[in-house]
C-alpha cells in the first residue's frame, strides 16, 4: 500500500489495483491549496463522518470519477440522493470489494451535515488486503473499544489516528490506543489545519518516542508505504 496524505485527515490509498479516497477535504483548507482535486484518483471514497472537514469534496470527486462511497447508511443515502453510487455499512459489519475486505469500527464522536442532516453514528476502518491490514480510527476519543481489533480482525501493519486533541484524541490519547491497537506505527493525522488542533510536532515525536512507538506526521503529498 501507498498512503499519501492530502491534509487534514484526507487520504489517498493506492492498493495493487485500485486507488481509495478517505474523507476528502481538501478546497477548504488552505494548508491544502497545492492540491488539485480534479486530478485526484479514486474508485472509493471512505467517509468516517459527516463533518464538513472530511465530507466537503466527496461530491465532486465522486461525480468526475465514478467513485463508490463506503460509509454508514445515513451518509452514503445523502450521497445516493445526489446520484452518488454507494455501499452502506454499520458498525461490527465486514464487506470484500475488489480490493479487499473492510471492517466498519466504532468510533466515539458526533456527525452531522453542513445542513443539519443527520449522518448517522460515527466509525472508522480496517482496510484488509492481501498483505496488509490498516486501521483508520476516524475522527474519535480514546476507546477500550480499540483493544477488540487486534483481537478480532488480526494484527495491523499501521495505525492512522487523530493527534490534534481538542476535537479528538491527541497526542498522549493516541499513544495508548496504539498500545490498545498493539501496532507501534502510527500516522498522524486531523493536527494543524486550524487553530484549536496545532500540535508541536517535536514535542510529539519525543513522546512516542519515549513510549518506544514510531509516529509520522507527513507533510501534505508526502507518502508512506507499507
Amino acid at each position: 500500500m501507498k498512503i499519501t496524505y492530502l491534509g487534514h485527515a484526507t487520504l489517498s490509498i493506492e492498493t495493487k489495483d485500485k486507488t481509495l479516497l478517505v474523507d476528502p477535504f481538501i478546497t477548504g483548507n488552505e494548508l491544502a491549496k497545492e492540491i488539485d482535486i480534479n486530478k485526484l484518483q479514486a474508485d472509493y471514497i471512505l467517509v468516517t463522518h459527516a463533518h464538513q472537514d472530511h465530507i466537503l469534496d466527496v461530491e465532486a470527486i465522486a461525480k468526475r470519477t465514478g467513485a463508490k462511497v463506503i460509509s454508514n447508511f445515513e451518509i452514503v443515502s445523502y450521497f445516493e440522493a445526489k446520484g452518488i453510487q454507494g455501499h452502506p455499512m454499520n458498525h461490527g459489519g465486514k464487506w470484500t470489494f475488489d480490493f479487499g475486505t473492510v471492517y466498519y469500527t466504532n468510533a466515539i464522536h458526533s456527525s452531522s451535515f453542513p445542513d443539519g442532516t443527520y449522518g448517522g453514528q460515527p466509525g472508522g476502518f480496517v482496510i484488509e488486503t492481501q498483505n496488509h491490514r490498516l486501521y483508520i480510527s476516524g475522527d474519535t476519543a480514546l476507546t477500550y473499544d480499540m483493544k477488540l481489533i487486534p483481537d478480532t480482525i488480526g494484527e495491523l501493519d499501521l495505525a492512522i489516528l487523530p493527534v490534534g486533541d481538542n476535537f479528538t484524541m491527541g497526542i498522549k490519547e493516541a499513544i495508548k490506543a496504539s498500545s490498545f491497537l498493539n501496532c507501534s506505527k502510527v500516522l498522524g493525522v486531523h493536527f494543524d489545519t486550524f487553530g484549536y488542533i496545532k500540535i508541536d510536532h517535536k514535542e510529539a515525536f519525543e513522546k512516542f518516542a519515549k513510549a518506544k512507538k514510531e509516529l509520522y506526521l507527513l507533510p501534505i503529498g508526502g507518502n508512506l508505504k507499507i
